[in-house]
């Protein structure tokens, strides 16, 4: 029985495979086997793959149909893996040859650790090294090694934002990533960020300060993709919203919390308000679920419930402009001093937009 299963989901990256695989197999740490899995690519990517179906330590699976998620061919990966420690290594990355030395040693010392992971470098389309991708929340905290509580870890940073910048940085307890579900299929873009928040909150978690991986930037990654069809804001809320109902925060996180998902789906739903009014809605659905609390600014709510007043009216449904503009009334009334004929004006700016 191998300690690590290495899992390549792959999905029509034959440009980049070779460089993947190669990057497993001459791992210094040898004690693996390694699943390769294909989304009934259209490129050149099996015949790529096949070329490796004699090493022993090599699986092969492809799928008949498409699977259409990245997170089915995860969860399909970790049934399939032998292992009690998984590496889900992305078909378009690469690492270091030191990766699983370094990161193995630190899942075993440690009972109670649920995963791994170091730090990545970016890689842009042409090949070139773009530098190190540190969390800009605490840049500095991201470049020296350190072990956390998984817990501590939700509250202060992963309920802001997906910290692990790149699956292919991560090592994993098998029976952990069990234990959480899996990988939640229904989201696109969002469910490597839930996925290890749901495994943070049951350990300790490590990382290393130095550069072991290799993250590759694209145009046809999923990341860009979902960038584009404005999934990410809807997907960043509810994620978020699931951390906190696990979490206790303090007001003043809190306050700062939707402060930033203010500012994140502010200019997304002004855009997606006339090309998806639908996904629009989902966006500022979650947000107000997400600010349901008194520590939320009412101007921020109010405007939340105007933007919503605009979409409606612009799809013909002004009975339900009109409750939404109500409730933009009901959570700003307009105080003493202030002239009704400016309450009226932001109205009407919502209707227009």
């Amino acid at each position: 029985m191998p300690s690590v299963s290495v899992i390549i989901p792959n999905y029509n990256h034959a440009h980049f495979l070779r460089r993947r695989i190669e990057s497993v197999l001459g791992q210094t740490f040898q004690d693996f086997d390694l699943i390769l899995l294909d989304d009934c690519s259209t490129d050149e990517s099996r015949s790529i793959l096949m070329e490796y179906a004699n090493d022993p330590r090599v699986r092969i699976e492809f799928n008949e149909v498409n699977s259409g998620s990245t997170f089915k061919q995860w969860n399909k990966g970790v049934r399939l893996a032998r292992g009690e420690y998984i590496w889900i290594a992305e078909s378009d990355d690469y690492a270091d040859e030191r990766l699983l030395e370094r990161l193995v040693p630190l899942l075993r010392s440690e009972p109670s650790s649920v995963f791994a992971y170091c730090r990545s470098w970016r890689i842009l389309a042409d090949g070139q090294i773009s530098g190190a991708w540190d969390v800009d929340l605490d840049p500095q905290r991201w470049r020296a090694d350190f072990w956390a509580d998984g817990r501590e870890e939700c509250q202060n940073y992963l309920i802001r934002r997906n910290t692990i910048t790149n699956t292919s940085s991560v090592l994993f307890r098998k029976e952990a990533y069990v234990r959480a579900g899996g990988a939640d299929e229904s989201l696109v873009l969002c469910g490597d960020w839930k996925l290890w928040a749901a495994m943070a909150l049951t350990g300790r978690i490590a990382y290393l300060g130095e550069p072991l991986n290799y993250y590759r930037l694209h145009d046809t990654n999923v990341r860009t993709k979902c960038q584009r069809l404005g999934v990410g804001p809807v997907e960043y809320l509810e994620v978020i919203h699931w951390i906190l109902q696990r979490v206790t925060l303090s007001d003043a996180v809190l306050r700062k919390l939707s402060e930033d998902a203010f500012s994140l789906w502010t200019p997304e739903v002004e855009v997606l308000a006339k090309r998806e009014p639908k996904v629009a809605l989902r966006v500022i659905d979650e947000f107000l679920q997400l600010s349901g609390s008194e520590c939320v600014e009412r101007s921020v709510l109010a405007n939340a419930w105007l933007t919503t007043a605009g979409i409606y009216y612009r799809q013909g449904q002004p009975s339900k402009a009109m409750v939404s503009a109500g409730r933009a009334i009901l959570v700003r009334p307009i105080v003493a001093g202030r002239p009704v004929k400016r309450a009226l004006t932001r109205l009407a700016a919502a209707f227009r937009s």
